[in-house]
């Protein structure tokens, strides 16, 4: 049963393999899960603050308003529950029936998972995270990795036929409780970080990724066998590199890349935004396509970044061990 305009994507639920998402938010101190409220009220309320279409004064369904804010929170959240992100404008007209659908649903399902109500007229910035090309949209997220859902008017049906799929991919990879379950989680005592560890924490938290990548180092000159701050170093360098680059610079540089496959530094920061957009495989591949073709000094310093990017994935990875064995095929 289909309604006009209803658009399941190519990556539904029942089709995504979530093994190894890269999160970086992870770099940031664990918050509290957002917890459902009730939307504010919309008299006299700024656009940031309206009541979104199918949002009630006073009632606190298992729903959250989406914000720059909250996002990174909701993200970290999606490692324990899903977490169903819906993204409306009022300038939609079907917003207000397709957001009401996807809260009954939401809700008849007792905590499994959260909606988040997403404004892209006031947070355009969360259409841009999706890459949500129109609204209504709906992206759920698990374990930091967006499973696309559905784009276009839905109905109860469609979305709880959805909503099964996705529970069941949810609970194959490990996140299987529910919103009662992420507050019990949070409110155990989190073992303390080592102060190293906890100096770049605090200094990610604070935009500053030299003090962090420093802090990073010098843990590792004490334990050079301290993955954790190995992972850490490698993630925070590769935030800070894309910290520089603007979306036209980015978007340049992809030409550029394009134009020329033997220019080191343009491939190396292709890769680099493939890695944060999620395109592990073509950064890889990226990569050890340019040191098969070249060599000499500007072939180590792609291999070096090879090796970063491995433990920004993680070196467990099915995809790090995959490009693992081309690396080795084009060195030898």
């Amino acid at each position: 049963m289909s309604s006009p305009g209803y658009r399941p994507t190519p990556a539904a639920a029942s089709q995504l393999n979530l093994r190894g998402a890269v999160d970086l938010s992870s770099l940031r101190r664990p918050a509290a899960p957002p917890a459902p409220a009730p939307s504010a009220p919309a008299d006299g309320g700024s656009s940031a603050d309206a009541t979104p279409p199918g949002g009630e004064t006073g009632k606190a369904p298992l729903r959250v308003d989406a914000t720059e804010s909250n996002f990174q929170d909701l993200v970290q959240l999606s490692a324990q529950i899903p977490v169903l992100f819906l993204l409306w404008s009022r300038y939609a007209p079907e917003s207000p029936a397709v957001l009401e659908a996807a809260e009954r649903v939401v809700e008849s399902y007792g905590g499994r998972l959260v909606l988040a109500a997403a404004d892209v007229d006031t947070f355009p910035q969360l259409a841009q995270a999706f890459q949500v090309q129109a609204v209504p949209t709906a992206v759920a997220v698990v374990k930091g990795q967006p499973v696309p859902l559905f784009q276009g008017p839905a109905d109860d049906e469609q979305i709880r036929n959805l909503v099964e799929e996705l529970l069941k991919v949810a609970a194959a990879n490990g996140v299987a409780g529910s919103i009662s379950d992420a507050a019990a989680a949070e409110d155990a005592e989190p073992a303390p970080l080592p102060p190293l560890h906890q100096a770049a924490i605090d200094a990610i938290e604070a935009g500053d990724y030299a003090g962090a990548v420093a802090a990073y180092k010098q843990a590792l000159l004490e334990q050079p066998a301290d993955a954790d701050a190995k992972a850490g170093l490698a993630q925070v360098e590769l935030m800070a590199r894309l910290e520089k680059l603007s979306a036209p610079e980015a978007e340049s540089l992809r030409d550029l890349a394009a134009k020329e496959p033997d220019n080191v530094q343009a491939q190396l920061t292709v890769a680099d935004l493939d890695i944060s957009g999620g395109h592990i495989d073509d950064a890889f591949k990226r990569i050890i396509t340019f040191i098969g073709r070249n060599f000499g000094p500007e072939r180590e310093t792609a291999r070096v970044r090879l090796l970063e990017l491995f433990e920004v994935v993680g070196t467990q990875d099915e995809r790090v061990a995959k490009a693992r064995q081309g690396l080795a095929r084009v060195l030898f």
